[in-house]
């Protein structure tokens, strides 16, 4: 049967006010009362029931984190990153997964506000106007994490993703490369997609390079549709001699594609993208990328949930990280 509070208080012959004073850590306690209470809760194996602390609270010390892709690992580091500040914060998390699907994106975050979560943590999506409708319904602080939405209603952590692809696309120019193809995210996702499409115009057109849509395919952010894409630039009468990828991702799975047909990275066609997961230096050749600080994106975003969960004054609401270009193996000079 499951012990109670009731119990702990019989068997340290206390009242249940008390024991609930020394679960909470309640200062108002005598040393010796406080000693028979936890000698009680370990000969009983009692443990404080969470919900019904929450309740008296008001406080359930947990976070909630929406992820768009559990199987994507840029969102285990970045929720590592969570999950360590909230650690050193005494929150506890709770992961939900939501396959890239907006409608299960909503009713996560709906049920994970009903669950009286402290706040949460909406990671990497492309944030709508009912994501924005969800969140303004909500009477707890919320952070966008390595996203943002269009407006800046919302508080959030990420990086300019346009600048990352501009930085990108601009050490392909370096190299001498002008006929440039660009495996593109969905342009429905403004804080990412569409923006890493602007930054590879934005390269082209700074250094007087005509923009062509032929050299631009959609992918999904995944490894096939980079194979699929780079199918199509191999197919072309005039091939690129460079392809940035907007995903490490796409771009592995371009460089396999073009070692398929025969052909040598980067003798044949040079690489390059964003985001530095681990695969990027485990792929042969290894990848030049613009890493994203995954990790700090993750971490930054929760210390300032917490500023929010506990009111503090918060300067900036809109956080910036630096990205950084690694240059590997993967682009070489024409």
């Amino acid at each position: 049967m499951t012990v109670t509070i009731y119990d702990v208080a019989r068997e340290a012959g206390v009242s249940m006010a008390t024991v609930s004073r020394v679960v909470n850590n309640n200062p108002n306690v005598k040393p010796q009362t406080r000693k028979k209470v936890y000698e009680a809760i370990e000969r009983l194996g009692y443990r404080p029931n969470a919900v019904a602390r929450g309740l008296a609270s008001k406080k359930t010390t947990t976070v909630g984190v929406v992820i768009p892709d559990i199987s994507n690992s840029i969102f285990a580091e970045v929720a590592r990153g969570i999950e360590d500040i909230a650690n050193m914060y005494h929150y506890n998390i709770i992961l939900c997964n939501a396959d890239k699907k907006k409608e299960k994106e909503i009713r996560v975050i709906n049920t994970l506000l009903e669950k009286q979560v402290d706040g949460l943590l909406f990671m990497g999506g492309t944030v709508t106007e009912d994501h924005i409708q969800a969140f303004q319904t909500s009477a707890v602080p919320i952070v966008l994490c390595a996203t943002s939405d269009e407006k800046g209603v919302i508080p959030s952590v990420d990086i300019d993703h346009e600048a990352a692809a501009f930085d990108a696309v601009s050490t392909l120019i370096r190299h001498g490369h002008r006929h440039i193809a660009m495996i593109s995210g969905t342009l429905q996702d403004p804080a990412n997609g569409y923006a890493r499409f602007q930054g590879y115009k934005r390269a082209l057109e700074t250094a007087g390079i005509p923009y062509d849509e032929d050299l631009v395919r959609i992918g999904n952010y995944r490894y096939e549709s980079g194979v699929e894409a780079m199918k199509y630039f191999l197919g072309l009468k005039k091939r690129p001699t460079a392809v940035f990828a907007a995903t490490d991702e796409m771009a592995i799975g371009a460089i396999h594609s073009i070692q398929d047909e025969g052909l040598k990275v980067p003798d044949d066609f040079s690489i390059i993208s964003v985001d530095n997961i681990r695969m990027a230096s485990m792929v042969r050749p290894q990848l030049t990328t613009v890493a994203q600080p995954m990790y700090d994106l993750g971490a930054v975003a929760m210390r300032l949930l917490t500023k929010l969960m506990k009111k503090e004054t918060v300067e900036n609401p809109r956080v910036i990280l630096p990205h950084e270009t690694i240059m590997r193996l993967s682009v070489s000079h024409i």
